[in-house]
């Protein structure tokens, strides 16, 4: 089962993936998202928080962000 928060605004519950994606300059790079929809990931689901980051909430949408922890 996937990392899970349920946004305080909306009352949704996201789910944390992560993916290699390609950037313009052929770089690869990990990136983590939530997504709605765990049953049809397009990525590969994350038990646990990563290390280093910590799970903030965009105050005007109500959708998760990963922070990086001071």
């Amino acid at each position: 089962m996937p990392y899970s928060v349920q946004s305080s605004k909306t009352g949704d519950t996201y789910y944390l993936f992560t993916k290699e994606v390609t950037l313009r300059g052929g770089r690869q790079q990990k990136i983590f998202y939530f997504s709605r929809d765990d049953k049809n990931p397009k990525g590969t689901p994350v038990e646990d928080l990563p290390e280093g980051y910590e799970v903030m909430e965009n105050a005007r949408t109500g959708l998760p962000m990963l922070k990086r922890s001071n």
